[in-house]
């Protein structure tokens, strides 16, 4: 009988991970069936270079860029936000104290809010509020009160943050306690503790939770829908208060909006194409790292 029970969880197991498997084989073999000759066309003859090929202003170039630009400045916010919290909830807090129990439900929360949700927090608090508040406070003209690359980026970071919070913690809680008693011991303090063996020792962990928020932010569309995307944009207007094209966002514009669907679809399957490439591409770079950084012991220096 537990026989017949370990080979059914073997079996099951495998079917589930199988079927993840070929879903994912559905998915690029669609994608590339309905966009490959169209990228390949575009490829060949230079849309990337100028506005061809039934793309807007900027072309390939400025969808790529925008996209690539957004979750960079995203990584930047959400990295050090995170693992801060991590690192102050595992290392430093008292696990039960009323200040931890509602840091740890404020996470928990913010990972269940839809992301149209903080779209529209996005737009009304800092768009509308704070982003115009300094508008005022510096007279400047309407320049912080408006959509735009920095603002997309910000709440993009808010949605990703539980990701990278939990992850991180998971990962500081590997860390074998006898490390840390050994420093701590030698003189050590807490904080040379968490940066010289904690953290560390952790990083592949980190990684794998910042590699996880990467491949959900870069498809993404409710929030920057409201706060910095658009269709067409100046490709020379750039910087990080202006309203940018994405790669995202232009899909479901061509999925929702085209005014010809079948004109529009091979379109569709190749930016669909080029933004699953883009985000392998991504998560491929930020898994080499995690295993470049990965050491089999601990050394406290």
């Amino acid at each position: 009988m537990e026989f017949q029970s370990s080979r059914l969880a073997t079996w099951t197991t495998g079917l589930a991970l199988w079927g993840i498997l070929l879903l994912l084989a559905a998915v690029l073999l669609l994608c590339s069936v309905e966009g490959a000759g169209t990228l390949w066309r575009w490829a060949a003859d230079g849309a990337a270079a100028g506005p061809v090929a039934d793309l807007p202003r900027g072309g390939l170039a400025s969808l790529v860029l925008g996209t690539v630009r957004r979750v960079f400045l995203m990584t930047l916010m959400v990295l050090p936000l995170g693992v801060a919290t991590a690192v102050y909830l595992s290392e430093y807090s008292r696990p039960r104290s009323w200040a931890t129990r509602f840091l740890r439900l404020a996470i928990t929360q913010l990972a269940g809010v839809p992301s149209i949700v903080l779209g529209l927090f996005g737009l009304g608090f800092l768009v509308g509020t704070l982003g115009q508040n300094l508008d005022l406070a510096l007279g400047d003209g309407p320049r912080f009160g408006r959509p735009g690359l920095f603002w997309s980026a910000a709440v993009m970071a808010l949605l990703t943050l539980p990701v990278v919070i939990v992850s991180t913690e998971e990962a500081l809680r590997s860390v074998p306690s006898g490390s840390r008693e050994v420093a701590m011991a030698l003189g050590a303090t807490r904080f040379q503790v968490v940066c010289r063996i904690a953290i560390p020792h952790a990083a592949p962990g980190i990684l794998t939770g910042l590699l996880l928020a990467v491949g959900r932010a870069a498809g993404e569309v409710a929030p920057i829908l409201l706060t910095g995307a658009a269709y067409s944009t100046d490709a020379a207007d750039g910087g990080l208060w202006s309203r940018f094209m994405d790669l995202a966002y232009h899909v479901f514009f061509l999925a929702t909006q085209a005014p010809d669907p079948e004109r529009a679809r091979p379109i569709l399957g190749a930016l669909s194409l080029l933004l699953l490439i883009l985000t392998l591409t991504m998560n491929l770079l930020a898994a080499v790292v995690r295993n470049r950084i990965r050491r089999p012991g601990i050394a406290f220096n």
